[in-house]
């Protein structure tokens, strides 16, 4: 067994550090392997990720790339069809019965059925968008699918 005192890493693991900055005949003398002059060259002369020395950085010049956000974007409440089991069977699901039980926020906003879930009962569902899962869930437990148009949101 090797006794702790005469261990040693393994030949190659362990290189000694540069010493920069100790005369010419090292190799790291005089510039210190940092080239010559300028703001990388000086001591805390670092520049942040993406700095272009004061020019117009890439990441400004091209908006593109950075996402923009859409003023037009039509936001929906959505409402998956399992939480439409509240209701009794055969009644009419409006977007003001979904707010009077607390499934939207306001029967004012637009709202999306979407197909999450199971339904159980055959209902009247009235929204302003289905998604097509949702639609045949719906007619496939024998109830009925009305769209509403959008009202013009800017009044």
């Amino acid at each position: 067994m090797t006794r702790q005192d005469e261990l040693r890493p393994a030949p190659g693991a362990v290189k000694n550090r540069k010493r920069v900055g100790r005369g010419d005949a090292s190799g790291h003398g005089s510039f210190s392997g940092r080239g010559q002059k300028g703001q990388k060259a000086r001591s805390g002369g670092k520049m942040r990720p993406g700095f272009e020395g004061g020019q117009l950085p890439m990441i400004k010049r091209l908006p593109r790339k950075r996402g923009f956000t859409n003023i037009f974007r039509t936001e929906y409440q959505v409402v998956n069809i399992e939480e439409l089991n509240v209701f009794e069977a055969e009644s009419e699901v409006t977007p003001e019965a979904l707010a009077g039980r607390r499934l939207v926020r306001s029967h004012r906003l637009p709202v999306k059925i979407l197909a999450g879930g199971e339904l159980e009962k055959p209902l009247s569902v009235t929204a302003h968008k289905f998604s097509a899962a949702a639609k045949s869930k719906i007619e496939a437990a024998g109830g009925k699918v009305a769209e509403v148009a959008l009202a013009n949101q800017g009044d």
